[in-house]
């Protein structure tokens, strides 16, 4: 294997970082700075220095308020991967020099993307001590992970629970079919049918994953694929590009939605609402750091 040199000028800062995670997530820049306890101006400041340090593009900025653009999306789901990835490694050192335990997860991009942390962060607040490391994959891959004693636990979405494992609902879920804001289907006043959306070639995760089961399922048969890709934030670009519509969970496009960015389409006839499930093997009853992470993470 061949090791290169990391120079560490070339890394972003990871408060930068937060704080484009930040307006994702809350649709302005003044919101995302006051939910990361910084001034306004110096927030500015710091979005335009990563800008500039990615060469990319992250935020439109207007009288409207600031928007993320596709590229921008693309980014916060790094972003999200590399401040969990600091977080773990933070707790770990932490949980090191306290002789604390350890639990390694696996989860659905869905969960892990924008369920899992806050769990977790819970997790960690009644149990200083603890640690967690995190893997991310499609449903498929986050039973395999169970059943090879990778992972203690596992967090899934789909219509049926999966086999050889055992496992209880935590949560619930809702596909949204949603289109770029120029595509046809954002002007059409009657909701879209089932036989239409077969016969429409939609951008799509990859076989194996639980949005793609559960949409395959609902129509009673395999979705035509534009493109298949193996994320959500790929497929939320590809959809603003205007190639293609797509279906996926509304948590994976709330705000992309809440910026305008895409726009829903209401599906007439078509039931696309799924459970969220916490997987595992051995005894029925879990125990310790798994148990309390599952019982966090059930819906009230």
């Amino acid at each position: 294997m061949w090791l290169y040199p990391l120079d560490m000028n070339d890394w972003p800062d990871l408060a930068a970082l937060e704080l484009l995670v930040a307006v994702a997530d809350r649709g302005s820049l003044s919101a995302a700075a006051r939910a990361v306890g910084m001034a306004q101006p110096n927030a500015s400041r710091s979005l335009a220095r990563l800008e500039r340090h990615l060469g990319v593009g992250l935020v439109t900025r207007s009288t409207a308020g600031s928007r993320v653009t596709p590229a921008g999306f693309q980014v916060v789901d790094w972003a999200r991967q590399v401040l969990d990835a600091a977080t773990a490694l933070a707790d770990g050192a932490a949980a090191l020099a306290e002789g604390g335990s350890g639990l390694t997860v696996s989860a659905s991009q869905t969960v892990g993307e924008h369920l899992l942390p806050a769990w977790l962060s819970t997790l960690r607040r009644e149990h200083p001590g603890c640690t967690a490391a995190v893997r991310i994959g499609n449903s498929t891959g986050v039973v395999a992970d169970v059943l090879s004693g990778t992972s203690a636990v596992g967090f899934v979405e789909g219509p049926y629970a999966p086999r050889g494992v055992r496992s209880v609902v935590v949560d619930h879920d809702e596909l949204v079919l949603v289109v770029a804001a120029d595509h046809p289907w954002s002007h059409r006043r009657r909701a879209v049918t089932p036989d239409e959306l077969l016969a429409t070639p939609l951008i799509t995760r990859e076989p194996g994953s639980g949005t793609r089961v559960a949409l395959d399922e609902a129509l009673g048969a395999p979705v035509r694929a534009a493109q298949e890709l193996g994320s959500n934030a790929a497929i939320r670009v590809g959809v603003q590009s205007g190639a293609a519509p797509a279906v996926l969970s509304r948590l994976a496009v709330a705000d992309a939605l809440a910026s305008g960015a895409l726009l829903e389409v209401p599906v007439a006839g078509l039931d696309l609402r799924r459970q969220l499930r916490a997987v595992w093997t051995g005894p029925r009853r879990l125990s310790g750091l798994a148990a309390d992470l599952v019982s966090l993470s059930k819906a009230p």
